[in-house]
């Protein structure tokens, strides 16, 4: 990689702390067909793909970058993107099986956080269930995994009162938590409590979405302008 490139790159990585997505990812774009084989950077281009909605052209960059020697963090958060691209992309199957073997194999609080999500996304009650206890286990205090255990129960366990439970453990870990501040705005919903809801969401609004997040922006404001 030459100077040039790298010069590029690091403004690349400016614009992207920034905020900057379009100039960041043209600009690793431009680093790419220039010969950057930088895991870091490359990493970074593909989550700014997958947070567009591109996931063709994420998955194509994840697929170059597994040519390149890379950290175990590195290659489990490579899994973990080119999953969400699959998923995303209709093959909902084919990124749980990805992520199961990885799940097995290695696991981590990363993949515990997606396989889980996934899990409460196929549908299949105890098998959400099962694998969000068991990663409640690896780590009881983190907010997505609470997150999705209270998915679990409200989306397929009709158990609210269950659900809440671990809504307000997750807020208590992540105050600004985009899917638990969505759901527990619909408890104050179901109990008149609008300002309260409308409070929830308009901190929801401030969160930085993801392909992962159960309540879409859109969904959020759709909400909003119901109260």
């Amino acid at each position: 990689m030459g100077l040039n490139t790298t010069l590029k790159v690091r403004k690349a990585v400016k614009a992207h702390n920034e905020g900057h997505t379009e100039e960041a990812m043209k600009l690793y774009e431009e680093c790419m067909s220039e010969g950057l084989k930088d895991v870091r950077y490359l990493l970074a281009y593909s989550v700014l793909l997958v947070r567009s909605g591109d996931f063709a052209k994420a998955r194509e960059v994840l697929v170059q970058i597994q040519k390149y020697p890379m950290k175990d963090d590195q290659k489990r958060q490579l899994y973990v993107n080119y999953a969400v691209c699959v998923y995303k992309m209709g093959e909902i199957e084919k990124a749980l099986e990805l992520l199961e073997r990885q799940s097995q194999k290695n696991p981590s609080g990363l993949t515990y956080e997606t396989l889980g999500y996934l899990y409460v996304e196929q549908g299949d009650f105890d098998k959400a269930l099962a694998y969000n206890t068991e990663a409640l286990e690896y780590d009881d205090e983190d907010s997505i995994v609470l997150d999705n255990l209270g998915q679990t129960w409200y989306r397929l366990g009709n158990d609210k009162g269950k659900a809440k439970e671990y809504f307000e453990k997750a807020l208590e870990q992540k105050p600004g938590q985009i899917d638990t501040l969505y759901f527990l705005a619909q408890y104050d919903i179901e109990a008149g409590k609008k300002d309260a809801a409308r409070e929830k969401l308009e901190k929801a609004l401030e969160g930085k979405f993801s392909p992962l997040n159960y309540a879409t922006k859109q969904r959020v404001q759709d909400l909003l302008k119901q109260l």
